[in-house]
């Protein structure tokens, strides 16, 4: 099922709000314009993060399109990285394969370890897009390379409390 960008946006908005909910967390969303930098803030005694969800249904998010420029691929990455402050995370939510009644998949990451993803992917040559699980085909440079988030990121407490150490 695809629905429009606004409604991957919501939803994984209010999934991530959820899941920081249910592990303990207190939060605090957003009302009226959005702030560039975060959509929730996420708290539990002294500490806290601003947190950036981003939702996806087809198995990657675009994160630095509008900064690349000649190719430049890492120069897009690093153009990117200087808009986010360091106590910002990222949750990335991915709807795609996951039925209705299931909970998508959900990761987390500051943005130095999506900057440090994002230059590696395409055989190091870097990409704009962040992709969950992408193996390039034979018409690529980088054919025979996968790119995929690291088993690292996934959702838990345990990942929630190292990123307040950060």
């Amino acid at each position: 099922m695809k629905i429009n960008s606004y409604h991957v946006g919501v939803s994984a908005e209010a999934f991530a709000a959820a899941m920081f909910a249910r592990c303990g967390y207190d939060i605090s969303v957003q009302y009226g314009a959005n702030q560039p930098e975060y959509d929730l803030i996420i708290s539990k005694g002294e500490k806290l993060l601003k947190v950036s969800v981003k939702g996806s249904q087809d198995g990657g998010w675009g994160l630095t399109q509008s900064y690349l420029k000649n190719a430049d691929y890492h120069g897009a990455v690093d153009k990117w990285l200087d808009k986010h402050k360091a106590k910002t995370i990222f949750c990335f939510v991915q709807f795609k394969n996951v039925a209705l009644i299931e909970l998508p998949r959900v990761y987390l990451a500051t943005p130095h370890e999506v900057a440090k993803q994002m230059k590696k992917s395409a055989g190091g040559r870097g990409e704009t897009i962040l992709y969950e699980h992408h193996e390039w085909t034979v018409r690529a440079k980088s054919a025979g390379t996968i790119d995929k988030i690291p088993e690292e990121w996934k959702f838990s407490i345990e990942r929630i409390e190292q990123l307040f150490c950060e």
